[in-house]
């Protein structure tokens, strides 16, 4: 049975993935959603149909990374799409921020995103795809999101390596790198209107589009996808000048 496994599947772009997959990858038998909030998930289940397979899982917990080990080697499916996309940021300066959220941005951007592939990757074969929701956030650091932009830069060069090491087995890595979207993250970061002068001008990226174009690209083998010529030329920008000016142009 082939699958795909998407973290971060209650909401956002994680939803729109779902419906993406379901819509067109047929060769997929069965969709994991993952996430913390069954009822949430339970609703992005229905909208997808027999294809869905509800997992509320904590991936901040190591009890819950092992659940899904354990149904893993229970089921031995056929891993073929495996979407790290759970994740979140919060705006604002790094000792206002409190240390649990600090670090447990860590523990969710990088540690479960790190562990998930870990254990997926046993079960993924020649054709199978990793796709890791990075973010524009990733091609420089920025202040105000000094953690948050830390860990999406860990996950794109995660990426980038995995992407290396796994060509000989024929499994493609792609670092999805979009800017803002008008999603849960952005009140779940603090990052209302007015709390940013940056992400109050920022065009901002349609999720559903994203999740579309992001599983073409991944299809075609492409290394990196970033929405909107807007954000193309600033990963251009953030590799051709120093980071100390990226983050005077970019600061939030």
């Amino acid at each position: 049975m082939k699958i795909a496994v998407i973290t971060g599947a209650s909401s956002g772009l994680g939803k729109e993935y779902a419906a993406a997959v379901a819509r067109d990858r047929p060769e997929i038998d069965r969709i994991w959603l993952i996430a913390r909030r069954e009822d949430r998930l339970r609703t992005v289940a229905e909208t997808i149909g027999a294809k869905a397979r509800v997992l509320p899982l904590d991936l901040t917990k190591e009890t819950d990374w092992n659940l899904y080990k354990d149904t893993l080697k229970a089921e031995q499916p056929d891993v073929a799409l495996l979407i790290n996309n759970a994740g979140f940021g919060k705006l604002g300066d790094f000792d206002a921020i409190s240390p649990v959220d600090n670090g447990d941005m860590v523990r969710l951007n990088c540690e479960a995103a790190t562990v998930m592939t870990a254990l997926t990757l046993p079960f993924m074969h020649r054709g199978a795809e990793i796709l890791n929701t990075c973010s524009i956030a990733a091609f420089a650091p920025n202040t105000r999101l000094a953690v948050y932009s830390s860990t999406k830069a860990y996950l794109f060069s995660l990426s980038k390596a995995l992407r290396a090491e796994l060509k000989p087995r024929g499994i493609r890595v792609l670092a999805v790198c979009p800017g803002p979207m008008d999603t849960e993250f952005l009140p779940v970061a603090g990052i209302a209107p007015g709390a940013s002068h940056t992400f109050d001008t920022l065009p901002r990226v349609n999720p559903a589009m994203a999740a579309e174009k992001s599983l073409k690209a991944s299809a075609k083998g492409k290394a990196v996808y970033t929405p909107r010529l807007f954000y193309k030329f600033y990963r251009a920008v953030a590799k051709i000048l120093p980071h100390g000016v990226v983050m005077k142009l970019s600061g939030a």
